[in-house]
């Protein structure tokens, strides 16, 4: 039985940026489960977000040139191509049509609330919960269910920089929480 290599997150980016097609592999094998899930709790269709699951990897896959790791971890600007391509999905024309114009089958009711987020199994809502809850409330509203800073503003009705400020204040916080 063969082990498999487990790369340093610098390895991978070097290794991807000389397009390994093998490295390539290993990182859909290892990253595509936790990237599913966050899509899936934003496009909640389930083929549809296996499509979208896709995409965001060749987009990956093209631009791992303009990741820069100064800016956060891999995982987190992978994160962020799979949240903003499943909005991009949920918000375009066709996916409103498609809503609209779908037949409602049995299927519906027993799918209803099953392709929610299992966050906890990638430990990452403990970590949050760590959070003061006006931080906590943020990061729940952006990056598990999907809203804009703009929607979370109205939402709350709180001005557009308090919340950029707090996203970005919990977003340090939970980077000082993972590293050790």
């Amino acid at each position: 039985m063969e082990v498999a290599k487990k790369y340093s997150e610098s390895e991978l980016v070097r290794l991807l940026q000389q397009r390994s097609q093998h490295v390539f592999s290993y990182l859909y094998d290892n990253y595509s489960g936790a990237l599913l899930s966050i899509i899936c709790n934003i496009v909640k269709d389930e083929e549809l977000a296996n499509d979208v699951l896709q995409e965001v990897f060749v987009k990956i896959w093209r631009q791992i040139e303009s990741y820069d790791s100064s800016k956060g971890r891999l995982f987190t600007w992978m994160l962020n191509i799979a949240r903003n391509a499943s909005i991009d999905t949920v918000r375009s024309k066709s996916y409103q049509n498609n809503l609209q114009n779908r037949e409602l089958s049995e299927d519906v009711y027993v799918s209803a609330g099953t392709a929610q987020l299992q966050v906890d199994q990638i430990g990452l809502r403990k970590v949050v919960h760590q959070l003061k809850e006006e931080h906590r409330v943020l990061i729940d509203l952006s990056y598990f269910q999907g809203f804009t800073q703009d929607e979370i503003s109205k939402m709350l009705d709180i001005p557009l920089g308090t919340v950029k400020t707090r996203l970005r204040t919990a977003l340090t916080q939970l980077r000082g929480i993972i590293k050790p």
